[in-house]
């Protein structure tokens, strides 16, 4: 890789590096209380909200789009806290359905769309190559804020709060990477972290390693990105857990 072809891809392992610094804490909190639905569920309410946006209204602001994503992922985060509190035992199940009623909803609004194909590859798998530093710099006070947030106030990280911090950070993230990526940069690094000492900085180094391994690898292979930060996550697991499985 060149130097400038490192400097073209710079925006995109900047973006890389703020959703696995983010996602870490996130996910490890996601499977302590076994919601593991929940991300792809917002995460594709989001995505669904989007797509309708730029379906139906012509020309929408990029702060349009933003504003009524997140307005989506505050409501449904709203909702699986409810149901958190009504019916636990349900909660995973709800939040399972509402994934797949969002995805099929996804396909149903871009099915006469000119580009339909290409915006649901581009909801699912992002196009994070693609990401500019104004897309940087747009995102970026979210994600510190939902830091400072998690630092400062410990009581955020459960209840509400919790579900609030969570919103806000896939809205942005779906919009940088796509549902796929959004999934697997929270899970993936919390399952090689989680009951381990010092999870949390295991599961940011396992994201920072997985983002840049997998956008470098799109980069040298010509691939799309999404897809190959998620093989290069589950690829890293996989030695992660043989490694451990020969010495413990």
């Amino acid at each position: 890789m060149d130097l400038s072809v490192f400097i073209l891809v710079m925006p995109a392992l900047v973006a890389g590096v703020m959703i696995a610094a983010t996602h870490a804490p996130l996910g490890l909190e996601v499977l302590k209380r076994g919601i593991v639905f929940m991300d792809l569920a917002v995460a594709q309410i989001a995505g669904l909200v989007m797509v309708s946006v730029v379906t139906w209204m012509p020309h929408p602001s990029p702060w349009l789009i933003q504003g009524l994503a997140l307005t989506g992922a505050l409501m449904a985060a709203g909702v699986f806290r409810w149901v958190e509190s009504v019916v636990p035992k349900r909660q995973e199940a709800i939040i399972g359905t509402s994934y797949v009623f969002a995805a099929s909803a996804a396909v149903l609004v871009l099915l006469n769309h000119p580009h339909g194909g290409e915006a649901m590859q581009n909801m699912v798998s992002g196009q994070l190559l693609f990401v500019t530093w104004v897309d940087v710099m747009k995102h970026a006070p979210v994600y510190a804020g939902i830091g400072v947030a998690w630092v400062t106030r410990p009581d955020w990280r459960s209840g509400i709060g919790f579900y609030s911090l969570f919103a806000l950070a896939i809205t942005s993230s779906v919009q940088l990477v796509g549902v796929y990526v959004v999934f697997a940069s929270l899970i993936v690094p919390a399952l090689v972290a989680i009951g381990r000492p010092n999870a949390l900085i295991r599961a940011w180094s396992f994201g920072f390693g997985m983002m840049v391994l997998g956008s470098g690898s799109a980069v040298l292979l010509d691939m799309p990105a999404g897809p190959m930060v998620v093989m290069a996550g589950c690829g890293l697991a996989s030695l992660h857990w043989a490694w451990r499985s020969r010495w413990p």
